[in-house]
């Protein structure tokens, strides 16, 4: 086995205070939110490719609760397990207040209701959403440094989680948002970095692996927080962490290859790697791995049975949704478009996009990113 781990819990104090700010709010049941005004003229439509799936359509949800059309680039979709919000970043002024400089923000949006809410700035990178949609995770740059911030549906706010290195990114979120996976940069100028999982309820952090180098090492933790697949970017090696038994196996792609990670699904049952031109997909408890040849794998559903990829042939769809039981497809976009990880909801029913595309539904005339979801009834 190659890369280095550490078993080491230890006692944060620098994030208590931000815990009892986030414990405060969430003393308030999550359907507070529903007192804010509701209603919504989402815009959808058939869009080139409506045609896959009886009932599948897709609608643009970068929009004003009223139906308006971002004046702003929006990109990073990510959705919850059954599908009913999605966080998404946009420089759009106009649709939520607040934003009148045009800056990159954090919107979280609620799909039955239509409700939209700017919960965090100045994202460097998209970001991604806990399971039950009540968190969402980002980081931001903070002078010469970066740092994770937890964001809120019910407070409509974020606050910054106390990393003890100079840079912590690459955040992973568990299905409720207790549990933070992130990588941690040592030194500067920088020249070692850890993985890192954080549960700011219990107030600890947990140091799960250290690397002597600052090579891609990005962590995806499972629903329960109990499963963390993390990659060692140097020698090109996936491996799976088991928090409850302190144990660590991998290479998963095994020796020979060299793997770059993609997600563990939310279940922890199955984790996505590429390896060379295809995708694999590894099921950690029988230790084999589901070859999708000449694909690039872009994320996995929450009960790891659906595999949302890009066909490395351009001439056809951008997008498709794999059933990994059936082996059959699903066209997600057939125009040009692009996704992340916790892009899929549970069994494959909602998969969430970005995309400069402007046919992909009626009216989209900004010329701008937009975020999509496709449903599949």
């Amino acid at each position: 086995m190659r890369g280095n781990t550490n078993r080491n819990t230890r006692r944060v104090r620098g994030v208590l205070g931000a815990a009892i700010v986030v414990c405060a709010v969430t003393t308030a049941l999550p359907g507070a939110a529903s007192a804010d005004p509701a209603g919504v003229a989402r815009t959808a439509g058939a869009g080139a490719g409506a045609e896959v799936g009886t009932g599948a359509g897709v609608e643009r949800v970068s929009v004003a609760p009223d139906g308006t059309q971002s004046d702003g680039g929006s990109t990073g979709g990510a959705i919850t397990t059954d599908g009913r919000r999605i966080v998404f970043s946009s420089s759009a002024t106009n649709i939520a207040p607040g934003n009148a400089a045009g800056s990159e923000r954090v919107y979280l949006r609620d799909e039955p209701s239509g409700q939209l809410k700017s919960v965090g700035s100045y994202p460097i990178a998209s970001p991604m959403i806990s399971g039950d949609g009540e968190y969402a995770a980002y980081w931001v740059l903070l002078f010469r440094d970066t740092k994770v911030k937890l964001a809120q549906w019910t407070a409509g706010s974020s606050i910054g989680l106390n990393c003890d290195a100079l840079n912590c990114s690459q955040p992973s979120l568990s299905g409720d948002g207790r549990y933070v996976a992130n990588v941690a940069t040592i030194g500067r100028p920088s020249t070692s970095q850890r993985i890192d999982v954080w549960d700011w309820h219990a107030d600890t952090k947990q140091e799960l692996a250290w690397f002597d180098h600052t090579a891609p090492s990005r962590p995806s933790i499972s629903g329960d927080g109990r499963f963390v697949a993390y990659q060692n970017g140097r020698t090109k090696d996936v491996f799976l962490w088991d928090r409850d038994h302190g144990s660590t196996s991998g290479p998963i792609e095994g020796a020979a290859k060299e793997a770059t990670l993609v997600q563990i699904s939310e279940d922890g049952s199955k984790v996505v790697y590429l390896s060379g031109t295809d995708t694999y997909v590894h099921d950690v408890s029988t230790g084999t791995a589901h070859l999708v040849p000449n694909v690039k794998g872009l994320a996995i559903d929450p009960t790891g049975n659906h595999l949302l990829y890009a066909p490395n042939d351009t001439a056809g769809p951008s997008l498709k949704l794999r059933d990994l039981t059936a082996g059959t497809d699903e066209i997600v976009s057939n125009q040009p478009a692009s996704a992340g990880v916790d892009a899929v909801s549970a069994g494959g029913r909602d998969v969430v996009f970005q995309s400069t595309a402007d046919d992909i539904v009626p009216g989209d005339t900004n010329g701008k990113s937009d975020v999509f979801v496709r449903r599949f009834s």
